[in-house]
């Protein structure tokens, strides 16, 4: 109908600018941890921008449904404000003909978010977190700040002073203390940062001193050198595997794991993740219904409809937050799974119940009603 294509169409765009300018704003403020990742492990602009995506699909399942939220709850409040909801009624229109545009949205949301949640999130958290772990703990690109003391790889820290335009360091301090029994610090006049054959990066230093105690006295071992070379291990090539955390692993791998594999506490984790993954779309009906009972129940007001307005942001913030405090609670008892489906149904089927039941909030005078 002429009615359900119009409405609709402003849902529409006005849900795609909303979750526009809020995903911007989340990748801004996302962007700004791995700036100093980035920098000082001298990772690539291409780089940054792939880690800074890669974390977005993750902010997408929670910007969707209140983006449609806020969506709804705008548009219906404009159609009653403009009069446009007085005509429509007077046409007979009925709640249920009238809220089918958010519906509609809904439905859309809905099925995006199962996409969301069962293919694309798993596969990007896991690359996200490839890749974080590769740049954390790999030396191969690494930039020596001046002045600063650089956390070069797991027990390695190296000084520079300042570093001439040919790429030449000026005042190293070196701290290795990678093995605990036999901690080493050199200090050397000048170096460089340089890489051998097999592109493992090591400093080259000249004009040194080596500096270490003994192990069980206080005797200091002093080495003086012409010229010392250091070669960095990279800690990503020593086999260590990364631990894979739930929202990283598929869905089928979730319901499949057992207890005796991954232990209890991991197990819960996993299955609470994948119900999760399950119930959280349902939230774009839970929150469309919370803004479509809000606003088509009860009379016309011409003094706006204000408290209608604060209700419905009062129990979608209210929803959410019980979604959040359930996720920890379900954790810690399995055998509450069942409220993770239950907290987004009780919303869809008490917002039904008021679209369909006699208008529920009486005018308070005659003078205000339409």
């Amino acid at each position: 109908m002429v009615i359900v294509r119009y409405i609709l169409r402003q849902l529409t765009v006005s849900t795609v600018l909303v979750t526009i300018g809020l995903t911007a704003i989340l990748w801004l403020t996302q962007s700004l941890r791995f700036v100093e990742l980035t920098v000082n492990k001298g990772a690539s602009l291409g780089l940054f921008l792939k880690l800074t995506m890669l974390v977005m699909p993750n902010f997408l399942t929670v910007i969707l449904p209140v983006s449609l939220f806020a969506v709804v709850l705008f548009t219906y409040n404009a159609l009653i404000t403009d009069r446009e909801m007085v005509v429509l009624r007077s046409a007979g229109a009925s709640h249920w003909l009238i809220a089918r545009p958010a519906l509609i949205l809904a439905g859309f949301g809905t099925i995006l978010g199962f996409i969301l949640n069962l293919w694309v999130i798993p596969s990007t958290v896991e690359e996200f977190h490839r890749l974080q772990w590769a740049l954390r703990n790999s030396v191969t690109g690494i930039v020596l700040q001046e002045g600063q003391f650089n956390q070069v790889g797991q027990g390695l820290t190296v000084y520079v002073r300042s570093r001439s335009p040919e790429g030449e360091l000026q005042g190293i301090i070196v701290y290795d203390r990678r093995n605990p029994q036999r901690k080493v610090t050199l200090m050397a006049e000048r170096g460089a940062l340089i890489k051998t054959d097999i592109g493992a990066p090591k400093v080259f230093m000249i004009n040194g001193t080596r500096l270490q105690v003994t192990p069980g006295s206080n005797r200091l071992s002093l080495l003086y050198f012409d010229n010392y070379a250091m070669e960095f291990s990279d800690s990503s090539d020593t086999g260590e595997e990364r631990s894979r955390d739930a929202r990283e692993r598929s869905t089928e791998e979730l319901f499949s794991v057992s207890e005796s594999q991954v232990g209890p506490v991991l197990f819960r984790q996993f299955r609470v993740e994948g119900h999760q993954r399950l119930a959280s779309p349902l939230y774009h009906y839970s929150f469309a219904f919370i803004a479509l009972a809000s606003m088509l129940s009860g009379w016309f007001n011409r003094r706006g409809q204000a408290g209608r307005v604060a209700l419905a942001i009062g129990a979608m913030v209210g929803l959410q937050a019980l979604a959040l405090g359930l996720s920890n609670l379900v954790t810690r008892d399995i055998s509450l799974v069942p409220l993770i489906y239950l907290l987004p149904l009780v919303p869809i089927a008490a917002g039904a119940w008021v679209l369909h039941a006699p208008s529920l909030v009486k005018s308070p005078d005659a003078g205000d009603r339409q």
